[in-house]
């Protein structure tokens, strides 16, 4: 039985789209081990992903000695270790582990001193998705091609590891025929372009005059941040769900739910991959555009104001009129045609 390191250490969604190397490491290595390294907040994601079998909380690894993180390694018995996210501490770690092979980018100098194997790979101005990109990190093992999006969409899974709340599953229970449970989830915490409080709200009031159920998602941080908009919109909402789910609660109750709209969040690519509607939004401008970070899922789409790339969105990034632009009309169309959903993963 072989075992695979895969170092992903960045941001919730990013670890989502790095889903696929493991579970295209589980098809090239049937019976194989994968690990994956991430941060705390990553560790509920870890969880709920079919194709891992263990996890490392990196956090916990850097407050070991220099001595102890080298023997946590060696103790994994690893084969490989994949840098999908350059990390120059784990880089030497590896190194001085002495795993057999030692797979990064060539754009990283330490990945010359560090790894054993270097693919060559440009994200910034690729025409790939992030996902298809992270499994280019497979070639010095085998993989060979570039995988299809629609491919890739299989191996993007969740699975909820806790049964939700009885709460909030009868919360969600009042949903009558005919109506969406609909999450909006109007916070990034500064990781994309946002559409905005103003057309969130105007979403908000249109979705429930059309007879569907609203309830807002986002950190205790962002409830607060958002308590006057939510005040005025309390009459539109189902539920103010903002610092009252843990994330292993969070994904049973997007499991639960009908679907999400987001920006380019991890709540988004959490429900793409739990096989939800996800429909995020997006500006055009790279390298943040659809084209690059657009959920992957069964139920999966996209909404992207339809312009070549704005300059003036460069120069005022809190301002972007292009994702603005996006009608709360033309989300709301996307939304009725949605069918309703049974609830997932219990």
């Amino acid at each position: 039985m072989k075992t695979f390191l895969v170092s992903r250490t960045d941001a919730i969604g990013d670890v989502v789209l790095t889903l696929p190397v493991c579970g295209q490491l589980k098809k090239m290595f049937p019976g194989c081990r994968v690990v994956l390294l991430g941060r705390t907040y990553t560790q509920a994601i870890a969880a709920a992903c079919p194709w891992i079998d263990d996890f490392i909380n990196v956090d916990e690894l850097r407050q070991l000695t220099p001595a102890a993180q080298v023997v946590e390694l060696q103790e994994q018995h690893a084969d490989a270790f994949l840098h999908i996210f350059p990390d120059k501490h784990l880089a030497a770690l590896a190194r001085q582990a002495r795993i057999p092979m030692r797979i990064g980018t060539r754009n990283r100098w330490f990945h010359w001193l560090t790894c054993t194997h270097r693919v060559a790979l440009s994200r910034r101005h690729s025409p790939l998705h992030e996902a298809q990109l992270n499994l280019a990190l497979l070639r010095p093992l085998g993989y060979s091609g570039i995988m299809p999006l629609a491919d890739v969409g299989e191996l993007v899974k969740l699975h909820p590891t806790e049964a939700l709340a009885q709460e909030w599953q009868r919360l969600l229970a009042l949903r009558q025929s005919g109506q969406l449970n609909v999450i909006l989830h109007p916070r990034s915490r500064g990781s994309a372009r946002e559409w905005g409080l103003s057309n969130f709200g105007t979403l908000a009031r249109m979705l429930q005059q059309a007879g569907h159920r609203v309830f807002i998602t986002g950190t205790s941080a962002e409830g607060e941040e958002l308590r006057p908009w939510l005040t005025e919109h309390a009459p539109f909402l189902a539920g103010d769900m903002t610092g009252k789910l843990t994330l292993p609660q969070l994904l049973a109750f997007i499991a639960a739910a009908d679907g999400l709209v987001a920006n380019s969040t991890g709540p988004l690519h959490m429900a793409a991959a739990l096989g939800r509607h996800a429909l995020g939004l997006y500006p055009s401008i790279r390298p943040m555009h659809p084209g690059r970070w657009a959920p992957v899922g069964p139920q999966a789409e996209f909404l992207v104001f339809n312009q070549p790339d704005c300059q003036q969105c460069r120069k005022e990034p809190a301002a972007c009129s292009c994702l603005a632009a996006i009608n709360p009309v033309e989300v709301l169309n996307r939304i009725n045609v949605w069918e309703s959903l049974p609830p997932a993963g219990f």
